[in-house]
């Protein structure tokens, strides 16, 4: 089997494992629960923003020119936002989700999400195995505080522990369908040169909409600073593994 597709398939199961971080959330006290998710939101950000700029959009370009690239960006935006509004893609920072009403609601949303990070995995692995692992961990930090608001909203809807950590999980491992479909059909149809701008407009799309307003709601200085901080180390690993790995 090609060995591309052996990562792709490898990482696409290792994000589907985040669905289980809901069982540890049992363990932690709500106020370290907190702060974990507050540094992972803004590690996340920065990482996210780099990813997308720094390594990302540059291979676009050299694959597709910079007008082209920035015309497909764009519609990677944009198409990240009209899912959001159909779906009701709001992601649960706080651990308490206002937005998703209905558990299956959250499983669909979920499900779709997840394919969608499939595909962009698989993008990233296009670009180098290097930068596909670390793309991987990227939206793995980002999916954590997510996934840690959807267990408890699961099983406020009804859900018992256990069907909502399994029901969870089915949802997540649709990342791997979404490898799948950008390893298969985006490579054979020589479309993964718009995979790459796509994904990120995606990228630009969740930090700039979903990320960046969380951070802002932050009014204690130190912790502001310390968010700000951690937004930097995240766009500073990018620029590194850009130099170094990438």
């Amino acid at each position: 089997m090609n060995e591309l597709l052996l990562w792709i398939l490898g990482f696409t199961f290792l994000n589907g494992l985040v669905a289980f971080v809901g069982a540890f959330t049992l363990a932690i006290k709500p106020k370290t629960l907190q702060k974990i998710i507050f540094i992972l939101v803004a590690l996340s950000t920065g990482t996210l923003l780099g990813g997308g700029l720094l390594h990302l959009l540059p291979e676009a370009i050299k694959n597709l020119g910079v007008e082209a690239a920035i015309n497909y960006l764009l519609i990677g935006f944009i198409i990240f936002f009209l899912m959001e509004k159909l779906l009701h893609w709001h992601h649960c920072h706080d651990g308490v989700c206002k937005v998703h009403t209905f558990s299956q609601m959250i499983l669909f949303g979920d499900a779709l999400h997840n394919f969608i990070d499939g595909l962009i995995i698989a993008a990233s692995f296009f670009v180098s195995i290097p930068f596909g692992i670390v793309t991987t961990l990227v939206i793995i930090a980002h999916e954590l505080p997510q996934e840690l608001g959807d267990f408890g909203v699961l099983t406020h809807g009804g859900f018992s522990k256990n069907k909502a950590l399994f029901y969870n999980f089915l949802s997540q491992l649709t990342a791997v369908l979404g490898g799948l479909v950008g390893f298969f059909f985006v490579q054979s149809s020589g479309l993964e040169s718009l995979l790459l701008p796509f994904a990120a407009g995606g990228f630009i799309y969740i930090a700039a909409s979903d990320l960046i307003p969380e951070l802002h709601k932050e009014n204690d200085t130190k912790r502001m600073i310390l968010s700000f901080t951690f937004f930097i180390i995240g766009i500073m690993i990018m620029f590194l593994f850009r130099h170094i790995g990438g």
